[in-house]
C-alpha cells in the first residue's frame, strides 16, 4: 500500500497506465469497499487504484469520525495491498469535497494522456445533475458506473439523457482513451453497508467480518462510533481498559 500525502511524491504512473479513482467517507472502510477496489485491479485491469477518502461530503450527512480517524483506518485495512494508494489530497483541503475539484487535481498530477476513470454506484449516478460542474466531469474522466441492486436510472432522466453519446461498449475503451466515456456493470461486490456497521457498533454489538479485524480493533481502542446508551459489549474495550493497555 502507498500513501499520497503532502509529504510524498506520488508514484509516477506512465501514459500507458489507467487509474480508477474510487472515492467515499469509508466510514468505516469495509470489506465492500476492499472487495470492488480488487475487482476494479484484478478483474477490469486498472494499473492503479486509488482510495479518496471524502472530507466534508456535499451531498449527505457528515461522516461519525474524523477526516483522521477515517484516513487510520483506510491505511490499516489497504496496507498489505501494494496497488491500492491511499491519496488524501482531499483530506488536506479546507473547502467541501468536490468530485470536479478532486479530478481536476489528480489530472494536473498525472498528466493529459493517462486514463483516469472515477467510480461511482447507480445511486450516485441518478444524483449526478447536482453535482459541481457535473457536465464537465468528462472532460476530466471516464465515468464507471457499477450497477447496485435497487437503483436504475429511468430513460428520461435528465442523467440518463445527458450519458447516452458518451457510452463505452467495455473497459478497454476506458484504458485505451483518457477520459470523455461512461461504461455501467455489474461486479461480483460485497452488500455491506457501513450505516449498518456503524448501527451494530452503536447498540454493542459486533462487526467482525464485515471489515478487515484490523480495522474493528482499531475502531475498539479509538472507541468510535459508540452511543452512550449502547450496553456494554466485552468485545468494545471501556475506557480504563485502554488505559491499562
Amino acid at each position: 500500500m502507498t500513501d499520497i500525502s503532502a509529504n510524498n511524491s506520488p508514484e509516477q504512473v506512465s501514459p500507458s497506465r489507467s487509474v480508477a479513482m474510487l472515492g467515499g467517507t469509508f466510514d468505516p472502510v469495509h470489506h465492500g469497499h476492499l472487495r470492488m477496489a480488487l475487482e476494479l485491479r484484478d478483474r477490469l485491469g486498472f494499473a492503479q487504484v486509488r482510495l479518496v477518502p471524502c472530507a466534508l461530503p456535499v451531498h449527505r450527512e457528515s461522516p461519525g469520525c474524523s477526516a483522521e480517524q477515517r484516513l487510520a483506518m483506510v491505511q490499516l485495512a489497504a496496507e498489505e495491498e501494494v496497488d491500492l494508494l491511499i491519496d488524501d489530497r482531499e483530506l488536506r483541503s479546507n473547502r467541501p469535497s468536490y468530485s470536479y475539484d478532486t479530478l481536476s487535481s489528480l489530472r494536473a498530477e498525472l498528466g493529459d494522456e493517462v486514463s483516469l476513470t472515477m467510480v461511482i454506484g447507480t445511486d450516485s449516478l441518478r444524483s449526478l445533475d447536482s453535482w459541481y460542474r457535473w457536465q464537465e466531469l468528462l472532460g476530466l474522466c471516464h465515468i464507471l458506473v457499477i450497477a447496485r441492486p435497487g437503483w436504475h436510472l429511468e430513460p428520461e432522466h435528465p442523467v440518463a439523457r445527458w450519458l447516452l453519446p458518451y457510452q463505452a461498449e467495455s473497459v478497454d475503451q476506458l484504458h485505451a482513451t483518457p477520459c470523455g466515456s461512461v461504461l455501467l456493470l455489474t461486479l461480483a461486490g460485497l452488500e455491506i453497508s457501513a450505516s449498518e456497521i456503524r448501527r451494530q457498533i452503536g447498540i454493542g454489538h459486533s462487526p467482525r467480518y464485515l471489515l478487515p479485524d484490523s480495522v474493528w480493533n482499531h475502531i475498539r481502542q479509538q472507541q468510535l462510533y459508540r452511543k452512550v446508551e449502547s450496553k456494554p459489549n466485552p468485545e468494545l474495550p471501556t475506557a480504563d481498559s485502554i488505559t491499562e493497555k
